[in-house]
């Protein structure tokens, strides 16, 4: 008798798998160790598939087609917890921040951006960051942890809650409020780059989430020996947080330059697997009064790029506490991407979007700081 009850005791202290983190061949490995019968397997991992992530149940009670004492099983061995909103912040331009609480250590930040054509959700991958980039006020929190593969599909899942944004009917073809993903939120993603793969491939699945590889952009501050990976692992869009035309400049901006300097990275994404015009590399530059926002960075700029398929983004700096740079003169911008098109380049300037809330780019931080392993045991 003691020893049932020892085994019983030790199944409760196992913790949940969280089935928001697991593709339909992991889902379908644990189904099968939960003892589903293999002639049924592919079945309930279709089902469980699309109630998780085409419907959003937030319950395995709600999930009607299985039976009762499956769903028993379900809630005893897995969960399919998001993260909690903590905070829910709504700009006068429509855009929202969102700060997650996980079940895990720590809270994050998550933007919604909506616009005419579509709806864009920008997910962070770490809770703080390592690379300390000087205009960046995520760099100013020192880096916690990683971001699990459950915690950055679970963004998309809490946001598509708040937006009301799931099917409620088979073959619903109304506008979804959520159409592109980038993920340009807290963290550089190729520091965390397996949970970031594993995320992207589950929300890629056309039988889930359904987002397209096209609609998806990775951001990153140039983690060279992970760029190659992005196009052969993942396929969705790259781009590069650039923001300075010398070593000198980028030293001080993006202070992973030296590791990688500004050719190493260059090479890299000359050789970066099947670029073409329909597959461009985006390259973003914060505009930085008198830093680096002179007519001779725009002239060095295009000279880097020469022969990469590319479109350049430039975004004008949004101010945070204690920041020591300004945002660059309008005039000064529009000389700078002028002659970047006259170069043949694309050059948009980004309209800032959320920067009453401190949701714009580069604003991003939550108060979560790195705690001891003494201190995670009481957790």
């Amino acid at each position: 008798m003691n020893n049932i009850i020892n085994a019983q005791t030790k199944v409760e202290m196992q913790p949940k798998i969280n089935l928001l983190g697991l593709s339909k061949n992991e889902l379908s490995l644990s189904l099968n160790r939960l003892g589903v019968e293999k002639k049924e397997l592919s079945m309930r991992v279709q089902q469980l598939f699309s109630w998780i992530h085409v419907h959003g149940k937030k319950s395995f009670d709600e999930m009607t087609n299985l039976s009762k004492e499956f769903r028993d099983q379900l809630s005893n061995s897995f969960s399919i917890y998001r993260p909690q909103t903590i905070d829910k912040k709504i700009s006068k331009d429509g855009t929202r921040k969102y700060l997650f609480k996980s079940e895990n250590f720590g809270e994050f930040e998550t933007v919604f951006i909506p616009e005419d054509d579509r709806g864009t959700l920008c997910i962070s991958s770490q809770i703080g960051c390592t690379l300390n980039c000087s205009f960046c006020y995520t760099g100013t929190q020192k880096l916690v942890r990683n971001l699990e593969t459950y915690e950055i599909v679970g963004q998309i899942t809490a946001v598509k809650d708040d937006l009301s944004d799931w099917v409620l009917k088979k073959n619903n073809s109304s506008k979804r409020a959520i159409s592109n993903v980038v993920v340009m939120g807290m963290g550089e993603p190729l520091y965390n780059f397996e949970n970031i793969k594993k995320s992207l491939n589950i929300i890629m699945n056309n039988e889930g989430l359904s987002i397209s590889r096209k609609k998806i952009t990775l951001s990153t501050s140039g983690v060279v020996p992970n760029i190659h990976r992005v196009s052969s692992e993942i396929g969705c869009l790259l781009a590069i947080s650039l923001h300075g035309t010398t070593d000198e400049i980028r030293d001080k901006l993006v202070p992973i330059n030296k590791k990688w300097n500004i050719q190493e990275l260059i090479t890299t994404l000359k050789n970066y697997p099947n670029l073409s015009n329909s597959e461009r590399i985006t390259f973003e530059y914060v505009m930085l009064r008198d830093v680096n926002d002179s007519l001779d960075d725009a002239k060095r700029l295009v000279k880097l790029i020469k022969n990469i398929p590319a479109k350049i983004n430039l975004i004008p700096f949004n101010p945070w506490p204690g920041s020591k740079y300004q945002t660059s003169e309008p005039a000064t911008v529009e000389v700078f991407s002028n002659f970047i098109k006259k170069a043949g380049y694309s050059s948009p300037v980004r309209r800032p979007r959320g920067v009453d809330i401190m949701a714009a780019c580069g604003q991003l931080k939550s108060n979560s700081v790195k705690i001891k392993s003494s201190q995670n045991k009481n957790i």
